[in-house]
This record gives structure tokens, C-alpha cells and sequence, in this order.
């Protein structure tokens, strides 16, 4: 039906930069929002960035300033520039899409299956 492939995780040193996708494919009528969560061992999943249809983001507090979320609509593609990579960001990082069905009367939330991020010296 709907698929979120991710890709760009890898390993880092501390003050590098690694630049995730998450490209949505599928039968769907448009996407509202999309974004991106993580999870490291021991924590709940929690928001990192996330991008509206008016390309409007949010940050959680710990990445405003290093991390810049994009997205291209045309390609249902969004992307996750994380730049001053810290230890405290290894984490399993997830796409999010909020997606409108093609009858236009359901709307419903799409992970996908996530991409590691370690940072490390």
C-alpha cells in the first residue's frame, strides 16, 4: 500500500555531518507532513524534526541549529541534513509520513523501518 524506504545512516566521528532520505512510495492521494524520529537503546522514540505541506519545520530542542529538514514533494522525498554530529544523536533514526489516501477520506500515520546513526571516535 504505502512504503517508507530510508537511507544515509552510517558512522561518523563527533563534529561530522551525515545527510539521511526517506522516500514514500505507493497508492495515496498527497502527504501532509513528514519527519523524522529516533531511538536510542533504552528510550522511547521521540521526535526529531518534521516538515508540513507549507514546508514549515519543527526541531526538538536538542538538534535546532545542527540539523535541517527538507523536503521534495514531487519526488514524496524528505531528507535530514544532521550536521555537528554528536554521541548523544547514535540512535535508530525513522521516517514518519502523514498520508491522504486516494479516496480522500482517511488519513493515516507511516513508519519506516529505520537507519542507524552512530557517532563515534
Amino acid at each position: 500500500q504505502v512504503e517508507l524506504v530510508e537511507s544515509g545512516g552510517g558512522t561518523v566521528q563527533p563534529g561530522g555531518s551525515l545527510r539521511l532520505s526517506c522516500a514514500a512510495s505507493g497508492s495515496f492521494f498527497s502527504i501532509a507532513t513528514m519527519g523524522w524520529y529516533r531511538s536510542a537503546p533504552g528510550s522511547e522514540r521521540a521526535l526529531v524534526a518534521e516538515i508540513n505541506v507549507y514546508d514549515s519545520p519543527t526541531y526538538s530542542a536538542s538538534v535546532k541549529g545542527r540539523f535541517t529538514i527538507s523536503r521534495d514533494k514531487a519526488k514524496n522525498t524528505v531528507y535530514l541534513q544532521m550536521n555537528n554530529l554528536k554521541s548523544d544523536d547514535s540512535a535508530v533514526y525513522v521516517c514518519y509520513a502523514y498520508i491522504l489516501h486516494k479516496t480522500r477520506t482517511r488519513w493515516d500515520d507511516y513508519w519506516g523501518q529505520g537507519t542507524q546513526v552512530t557517532v563515534s571516535s
